[in-house]
């Protein structure tokens, strides 16, 4: 796993056993672009990786899974265009070619990580089970289809957070 990744899921760690470096399998990660055409595209990339990590049987609730948090990311991460002037015009090009979200899958011997980068320093918030609000029922599927999950503010050159869900893989 590359320096950013190391970066990006510090906090995870803090929580759970120590993992060997050997045990360290893959990485990969796709840039998502600011459109909700991007979900299906984060699922395609998900199923392909899963494929080639011999994984497929994790598919169904990781699938739904990257679709939470991607349209999270989009929904909640993401700032909404605004008009700008001319002048400005140059500076709002040059962000729109920098993909806002990024999705990072990492595979070891014994788990496996999806986590969602955005540019929104803000927390996600979970509903309650049953409270009717459609805002945050997406992360209670996330918990319950995961072995855990959160989340954390980005340091250094990179702004925004990091939402991740853990999947413990099944012993050979």
């Amino acid at each position: 796993m590359g320096t950013e990744g190391s970066t990006l899921l510090a906090p995870l760690w803090r929580g759970l056993p120590p993992i060997e470096p050997s045990g360290v399998a893959n990485s990969v990660s796709c840039a998502l672009p600011a459109r909700f055409e991007a979900v299906r595209a984060a699922r395609r990339f998900t199923r392909s990786t899963l494929q080639q990590w011999d994984l497929t049987d994790l598919f169904d609730d990781l699938a739904l899974t990257v679709s939470e948090l991607v349209t999270n990311a989009l929904r909640h991460g993401v700032p909404a265009p605004r008009p700008t002037p001319a002048a400005a015009n140059v500076v709002r090009l040059a962000r729109e070619y920098e993909p806002p979200v990024r999705l990072h899958l990492m595979r070891w011997t014994s788990r496996l990580v999806c986590a969602v980068r955005d540019p929104s320093e803000e927390s996600p918030v979970e509903a309650e089970a049953g409270t009717g609000e459609e805002c945050g029922r997406g992360l209670f599927l996330v918990d319950s289809l995961s072995d855990s999950w959160g989340w954390h503010p980005l340091a250094g050159h990179l702004r925004g957070k990091v939402v991740w869900a853990l999947f413990r893989l099944p012993r050979d």
